[in-house]
Order: C-alpha cells, then sequence, then structure tokens
C-alpha cells in the first residue's frame, strides 16, 4: 500500500468531473490496490471520507469510514443519490481544504445506489454523519468542494489563509 498525495485547494484538478469506472475493471487487482491506498491516504490523514478526484483520479468512486474505530470501511464505485429527505446543518472539513471548517447544509437522509468493492452493485439508506459524508464526497466527484457553498468573501478568504499558511511553511 502506499499514501497518495492528496490535491488542496484551489488546485483547478479538483474541478475535474469524475468519468464512471468500469464494472469489470472493480475486481482487478490495480483497481483492488487503488482502493487500498485510498484507505490508507485517508486513514493517515485523518480522515472519514476520501473521493479520487482528491488523489488526482478522475474516476467516479470513493472510500468512507465514519466509525470511531476505523474498522468499517465503506466504497461506493458510480455512486448515485436516488433520494433525499429533511436537513441538516453540518460543520465540515476537508482534507483538501486543511484546518478549515464551515457549516454546510445537506439533506439529512439520503438513498444511494453504488457498486461495492466486490463489484456488485447495492442500495443504502444512510442518514446523519454517514449521509453527511457521502454528499461531500460526491461533490467532489463532480468537481464541487465544500467552499463553494461558502458566500464569494468567505471562500476568498479560505485562498488566502491557505496561501498565507503555505507561503509560511516554504
Amino acid at each position: 500500500m502506499a499514501l497518495l498525495p492528496i490535491l488542496e485547494f484551489p488546485d483547478a484538478r479538483l474541478r475535474t468531473k469524475a468519468v464512471a469506472v468500469a464494472v469489470d475493471a472493480i475486481t482487478t487487482p490495480e483497481f483492488q490496490t487503488r482502493l487500498d491506498d485510498m484507505f490508507e491516504t485517508m486513514y493517515d490523514a485523518p480522515g472519514i471520507g476520501l473521493a479520487a478526484s482528491q488523489v488526482d483520479v478522475h474516476e467516479r468512486f470513493m472510500v468512507i469510514d465514519v466509525s470511531e474505530e476505523n474498522d468499517a470501511p465503506l466504497v461506493f464505485i458510480n455512486p448515485e443519490i436516488l433520494a433525499k429527505d429533511g436537513e441538516q446543518v453540518y460543520q465540515e472539513g476537508c482534507l483538501s481544504v486543511p484546518g478549515i471548517f464551515a457549516d454546510v447544509t445537506r439533506a439529512n437522509e439520503i438513498v444511494v445506489r453504488a457498486h461495492g468493492r466486490d463489484g456488485q452493485a447495492f442500495e443504502m439508506k444512510a442518514d446523519g454523519l454517514l449521509a453527511v459524508c457521502i454528499q461531500h464526497e460526491m461533490d467532489h466527484l463532480d468537481g464541487k468542494l465544500f467552499v463553494d457553498y461558502l458566500s464569494p468573501l468567505k471562500r476568498e478568504m479560505v485562498k488566502r489563509k491557505l496561501a498565507k499558511r503555505a507561503k509560511d511553511a516554504a
């Protein structure tokens, strides 16, 4: 397994819309290794979700684990949301926007259809943090970031803060 570099806002590659994964490619050793690398990268960061787009792989898949013990890994390949219900405001952060947190309004309950690590299609009902995480990671696959939900002024402040942090670190 290998740690993958995570793209950071405002990197233009984060705006790339991901393409579908061929279902017959899911169970190949190469794709399975890519999933392992994604989990290792997410856990190391540490995070609770990571979309392939964040590691400069523009294919529609993501890994998630919202458990406290990091022992409930979930894989969503070619995910699509079938239904949304309710609303919740959650303070989100993002591995591609390190150290920045903001309130985002999302559906409280969703039904998602995807392929799992084994290549089999499944449907899942999710609510709370898991629903937020799925929606957040699916946004990445569409080239959208949580900062896009902020006002233009707040988004510009985030850019400046990250640029200053990068300059100070250099």
